[in-house]
């Protein structure tokens, strides 16, 4: 097992350093957080202009963690279930192969440490290992184990993040050796969607995957495995009719996590039909639809803003925004369009958000243009493109929406890796949402991509039937308009069913 490696002389564990062990640990992580590549750009959310007043945001830092007043249990086996309170951590990765498995470790290991920041905690040290392949009993191997304990208690971490998923059996065997709480990446995930979700849907949603994910690892120890009622013991003290096989309360918990999870599933799908209405509506009023998707932090949101200038919150922080946001806006010729920003994406995405997200997750596929938003200046963008092309693959009628690959922070990237994406993808657009660069270019870029109504239009609209006029302005494309005796002469292109009422409203005047 290794440090994630840092600068020479930055040995975290080097007893003869006067300032203790977890000084070197805090100054350790400092200069592996600072180098090029971090998954989030180190410093406070700088914004633009067009992010408006940020006022959720501040909402959202109205309540801050005070360090140092953790009441976790030196004993983990003393509970069954406890919520993340992540203050004191040392992130832990396994890679297999040579120096390029190490590097995407490393990036790996970065994006981790972004993430544990994002729920709240103190990022203490970061150990590697190279490993073919994680130890079925407890992930790391019983030595490097052993080494991992020495390390957490010396440093005066509560908590260990495996950049993994652990098995339930994995995390309890950990747990008994080193003594702390371990938690994985799709725990931590999990967390972070908990804190971020407003909506009602959203929160749903995520209750839902987390239950998906405790049910497997619920842990009961001496009398909450005993039996309720049953048997000699169960029904020595309950009198006659309660002898019988009983249930744990282990089972217990399992039914009612069941049930829970059941409900839950009901009220989402309750919820679809609201969205499909919606979604309806703006197919019945043929305004094209047009999604923002991507990697976490990639500046989806502050792309919005760019174009829209709507304010929407804009963070440095992994999943800083989880609720979908629809904003309309217009071409440069005075067609609307809609303008969605989805859940952001990540490696590994948990597949139990991945399902719980999935009716979230449609609207992509519904989309006539999809915007692929990537951090240009992420030092692994292919990586991103991929992790995101990923998840979109299972989304039903995804192959048939037009994609353009937006280069975002193109102002801090460099320029040789845009070259190289821009050579490897057919459509992409070079911005910065920050700087306002290429943003004019991408507008423009939209309004050609977008579809145009097909059916050609030269009618007469009575002069009472304005509403007609005001929605091919709208929504269609006018090339000749006058003002005649019996009404409005319009010529241009608009889709069927607008074409159709047109023609009804006409013949009607006639």
């Amino acid at each position: 097992m290794t440090h994630v490696p840092t600068e020479p002389e930055a040995s975290a564990t080097e007893p003869d350093d006067p300032r203790g062990a977890q000084a070197i640990a805090n100054d350790v992580v400092a200069r592996v957080l600072a180098r090029a590549g971090t998954a989030r750009s180190e410093g406070e959310t700088v914004h633009a202009a067009h992010d408006g007043d940020q006022l959720e945001l501040e909402e959202r830092s109205a309540l801050r963690r005070v360090a140092g007043l953790s009441t976790e249990l030196d004993d983990v086996t003393e509970v069954e279930y406890r919520q993340l309170r992540l203050e004191k951590v040392v992130l832990v990765g396994l890679y297999a192969g040579g120096e390029a498995a190490s590097r995407e470790a490393e990036v790996s290991m970065r994006e981790l440490a972004a993430l544990a920041e994002t729920a709240g905690s103190e990022v203490l040290d970061g150990l590697l290992q190279r490993r073919q392949k994680p130890d079925p009993g407890t992930y790391l191997g019983s030595g490097k184990a052993a080494e991992l304990a020495d390390i957490v208690r010396d440093v005066g971490a509560d908590t260990v993040v495996i950049d993994g998923e652990l098995a339930p059996s994995q995390r309890r065997a950990l747990e008994d050796v080193i003594k702390v709480k371990v938690v994985d990446r799709t725990a931590l995930i999990l967390d972070i969607f908990a804190q971020h979700a407003k909506s009602k849907e959203g929160k749903a949603q995520v209750e839902l995957a987390q239950l998906e994910y405790l049910l497997p690892r619920l842990r009961g120890w001496g009398e909450s495995m005993s039996r309720q009622a049953g048997g000699q013991v169960g029904g020595a003290g309950a009198g006659m009719g309660s002898r019988g096989p009983g249930e744990t309360k282990i089972e217990l918990d399992r039914r009612r996590i069941r049930n829970r999870m059941a409900k839950l599933r009901r009220e989402i799908a309750a919820m679809k039909p609201a969205r499909e209405t919606k979604r309806l509506n703006r197919r019945r009023n043929a305004i094209p639809a047009v999604t923002i998707a991507g990697y976490t932090n990639a500046g989806k949101s502050s792309l919005l803003n760019a174009l829209t200038g709507t304010g929407v919150l804009v963070e440095n922080a992994l999943f800083a925004t989880l609720d979908p946001t629809i904003r309309r806006s217009r071409t440069e010729d005075g067609r609307v369009y809609t303008l969605a920003d989805t859940v952001g994406f990540v490696r590994h995405l948990p597949h139990q958000l991945v399902e719980a997200f999935r009716s979230t997750l449609e609207e992509v596929g519904d989309a006539d243009l999809l915007l692929h938003v990537v951090d240009a200046s992420h030092p692994d963008p292919e990586g991103q493109i991929a992790a995101v092309r990923e998840v979109l693959a299972d989304i039903p009628g995804i192959d048939t929406v037009h994609e353009i690959v937006v280069l975002n922070k193109a102002d801090v990237a460099d320029p040789e890796v845009v070259g190289r994406i821009q050579r490897r993808e057919r459509h992409t657009a070079v911005v910065s949402a920050h700087s306002g660069e290429g943003i004019a270019e991408l507008r423009a870029r939209i309004a050609a991509d977008l579809p145009r109504p097909g059916v050609e239009i030269d009618v007469v609209v009575p002069y009472s039937r304005g509403d007609l006029v005001h929605r091919v302005h709208e929504h269609g494309d006018i090339d000749h308009t006058e003002h005649v005796a019996t009404g409005t002469l319009v010529r241009g292109r608009v889709d069927e069913q607008l074409a159709a009422e047109l023609n009804r409203a006409a013949l009607a005047a006639s």
